[in-house]
This record gives structure tokens, sequence and C-alpha cells, in this order.
């Protein structure tokens, strides 16, 4: 495990905390936590080559959350002097003094035990940030340059986003974590133009919470990647449009993890689904009265919701309330069991403890329930992807994440992805264009009629799923294996934008 970052633990965390701690009990607040984060973040962009961008941002400060008469209050500030952060907790004391009035559900938190003095770090081999941005800036010229010296390929985009996020949590119960974790996201993107068309081929390799092994050490394919992305492109670009109708998928993992975020992941957030979450992204159609009983999926889906896996995106030690990482089911053999929760939330439905599902994306926003790593589980023993796509006669194999919609209730979807390919009496038979497939969560859920052993489970995700308002952006991981499904309604896109 690797130390926490010293420039952060020569702060003076714990003093800090105590005087904001102190005096939120002195103006007689029930509940009061305090954190103190550093959110380091680069992003690099290149063009054909060329860097265009080179951001760093550094972010710093501490925030008090009080509950007071039965009212929340929050204040942040970025004075790092026991006085000033005194004084935030005498503001967000105040917060709740005043909003008091107009509050009618007294905020009762779920018990948690005390955890006392905790020190965790994520899962990574090389920090990014202590690799010198030139060389990082070398390596994705050196791969673009590498598809530009292919006739098929006209640009190259290239970026590279990478965070270490540091953060001290303290609250009145005695709890103490000091946290630390690395998270990257490299994408390259090739485009093709010809004959009046354009169309592009991106990288699939998933955002991961690991550090710059992930561009060089032998965790993913890059040059195997690389080296196949031009004939791929040439090949989109000159394949035949979809035409719609009825069809079985086989869905990739690069592919499906998108499908599970807006349709499970989002669904499950028992906020969402209480109507406390509606103004981002909606609520949700999976209500309390449908836990235990709502056939979300087929036999065959068994999704959990994990704050611990290795690697994810989501993964920490501690969340934002000082509730200990775990993993939870959400869905076993096809029966919706279980949400996603916060101290707050899981209180108000009398469960015994939160799953721990606080987060808050900098020390100027106040926690609020965000999603854990969900994912489906692989079989056991599993087929093989290309024993998923030898048991089709017609169909379609889906790869990569591109444009999706979904509705306020996360029920009515319509996803496209980077390559489709017919299936053809148990065969691919190369590439089309134009696929989007639509369905209802729970018929498209309903229609897998298996899935892929581990050897095809992949860990997907995204930086930047938003929620709150004022907006939040949190990471999130997402595991699945391929699946494949049967019967699903096919769109062909082009013709749905009437053109």
């Amino acid at each position: 495990m690797h130390d926490i970052d010293p420039a952060f633990t020569a702060l003076p965390l714990r003093a800090l905390a105590d005087a904001a701690l102190s005096r939120a009990r002195e103006l007689g607040a029930e509940h009061a936590d305090f954190r103190l984060e550093r959110v380091r973040s680069q992003t690099l962009r290149l063009h054909d080559a060329a860097l265009e961008t080179a951001l760093d941002d550094d972010d710093v400060g501490l925030s008090v959350r009080v509950v007071k008469d039965g009212t929340w209050g929050f204040a942040a500030g970025i004075d790092l002097t026991p006085d000033g952060a005194a004084a935030v907790a005498a503001r967000a004391v105040e917060v709740a003094v005043v909003a008091s009035a107009v509050n009618r559900e007294p905020i009762e938190l779920a018990p948690e035990p005390a955890h006392g003095e905790r020190t965790w770090v994520s899962a990574y081999e090389t920090d990014p940030f202590d690799v010198p941005t030139a060389d990082k800036v070398a390596l994705l010229a050196g791969w673009s340059r590498r598809l530009l010296g292919d006739h098929r390929v006209d640009h190259v985009d290239a970026h590279l986003l990478q965070v270490r996020e540091n953060k001290f949590f303290a609250d009145l119960a005695g709890n103490a974590t000091t946290q630390q974790r690395v998270r990257l996201h490299p994408v390259l993107n090739a485009v093709a133009i010809g004959d009046g068309l354009f169309d592009t081929m991106r990288t699939l390799a998933p955002p991961a919470g690991r550090g710059f092994e992930w561009l060089t050490g032998p965790h993913w394919d890059w040059d195997g990647e690389l080296a196949r992305i031009p004939e791929l492109l040439a090949e989109k670009l000159a394949a035949p449009t979809v035409e719609a109708g009825t069809y079985d998928l086989v869905v990739d993992p690069s592919n499906l993890w998108l499908t599970i975020h807006e349709s499970v992941g989002h669904a499950t957030e028992l906020d969402r689904a209480l109507g406390y979450e509606a103004a981002y992204a909606g609520t949700s159609f999976a209500t309390p009265d449908l836990l235990g009983e709502l056939r979300y999926g087929s036999e065959a889906m068994n999704v959990t919701g994990d704050r611990t896996a290795e690697h994810g995106l989501a993964t920490i030690g501690y969340d934002d309330e000082g509730v200990r990482a775990q993993s939870f089911d959400i869905i076993s053999g096809g029966l919706f069991t279980g949400y996603q929760t916060d101290r707050r939330i899981a209180r108000l439905t009398g469960a015994e403890r939160s799953n721990g599902c606080a987060f808050a994306d900098s020390a100027s926003s106040m926690p609020i329930q965000r999603m854990a790593n969900v994912s489906l589980r692989p079989a056991e023993g599993g087929p093989s992807t290309e024993e998923l796509i030898s048991g089709v006669d017609r169909g379609i194999y889906v790869m990569g994440d591109k444009s999706w919609s979904i509705d306020m209730q996360r029920y009515n979807f319509q996803f496209t992805g980077q390559r489709f390919y017919r299936i053809e009496n148990g065969r691919l038979a190369g590439q089309l264009r134009d696929v989007a497939y639509q369905a209802t969560t729970t018929e498209f859920w309903n229609s897998m009629e298996a899935v892929g052993g581990p050897q095809t489970y992949v860990l997907g995700g995204a930086f930047n799923c938003g929620k709150g308002q004022p907006g939040q952006v949190a990471p999130v991981s997402h595991g699945c294996p391929s699946a494949l499904f049967r019967g699903v309604n096919i769109l062909n896109a082009l013709k749905e934008a009437g053109q």
C-alpha cells in the first residue's frame, strides 16, 4: 500500500477537525462531521498528435455538516486554520437554525459503529502525478501518430483524465479516516472520412481505479487494440445500415456496463425511488412496494452494489458519512432485493444500517447518496463470448458505448454503441451501421437468457455520473460479463433521426 500524499498529511487535519467539531457541539448540534479534501486532477487532450489542452487543477477546502434540531446545516470554506474551521462549523449550525423553521421532516441517521482512526489507500502501482507531464504527452502523441500513419485514418483525438483524491473525515462519534484514491481514463478516438460519410472508432479500455500502469503495464493490450482500429474503422465506414426489426443480441461488457448504469444503477438509488432525488434525471419506477416482489430480470440476473471491488471507481474504505465500505445484493436470481442507501435514507425505511453510499465530489459539496460499483455477476463455469454467439441464428453482437437515452423513471430506454456485427448461424458476418436497441428495463433484463463466465467479465465505468442540485459528479464502475438477450427491438438510428 502506498503512503498518503505527504503534502496532504502535512495539513493540520486533526487540529482543524477538533476545532470544528468542538464548536458544533458547543452550539448544540446533535450530529456533526468534518471533511478536509484535496482533489488534484489533470486533463491532457491532443488532436492529431499535437497537444491542445494541459489543465491542472488543485482543489483544497474543508466543510462541516451538522444536524441541529432535526435539521441539516452545511457550510464550507478555504481558511485552513482552527479559527477558520470553527467559523465554518458556526455557519453550518446557523444554516440549520434558519432552515428548521421550514423543515417538516426531522433528520435522523441510521446508526454506524465507531471505527476510530483508520487509513485507506486504493490499489495502484504508479501515481500518475509522479509521471512527468511530458512523458504522458509523448505516449499519447506516439499512439496518435501510429494511427495517423495508416491511410484509413484521417484524424485522431487522444485524452487522458487523472485524479488523486485525498479525504480526511472526522465526526462526533470518534471516527477519523484518512483516505487516498487514484483513478485515470485514457481514450483514443480515430476518425475516417470518405464518400460523403464519416465515422469514428474509439478504444474500449475503460476508466480504472489504477495508476499509470494502466497505460504501460500488462493490464490492457494497448498495442493490440491500436493495431486493430484502422481496419475496424474502415469496415465500419463501408458497412451496410441495419434493417430494423427483432434480433437476438450478444452484448459485450464494453457496452453493457452503461445499460446497467442507467437502467439498474440509477433505478435502485433509494433516494430516487422515494422521490427525494427528482430534479436531475428523475425518479425511479423501482418503488419500495416492489422490493422483494418485482421480477426485474431473468434468473440469470444477479447484481451487487460493491464499494470494495478492487480498482473500482466508486471503491473506498469509508464513505463520506464514516460508513465502512461493503458489498450488498440488489438483484438476486432476477428478483429485486435491495437498494443503495446513505445513513439518512436508510433510516427513513427502518434499515439497521446504511450500505455506505454517501459521497461529495469536493469539500464545497454536501454529501448525497451516490452509486456504488453496481455490477452484473458472471456465471461460474459459464460460456465464453464466442459460445454465446454460437447459440444465435440471427442477431447482432454489440461492443463499445456511445449515445443513450432513458426516461425520467429509468424505464424506457434506447442505446447505441461503437461496433455492431451481424450474427448469422452462430458466426460473425461483418459490421453494421446505425444500430440502436430499444426496450423497457424489465422487458430487456427478462430477455437475458445467459451470462458469460468470469473470463468474459470486465469492469467498465465512467468518471462523470451526474446527480444532485447543485449538480455533482462521481466516478463509478460497473462490472459485467458478456450476455445473451433474446428478441430485442432494433431501430435504425439514422432513419429514426429522419435522415
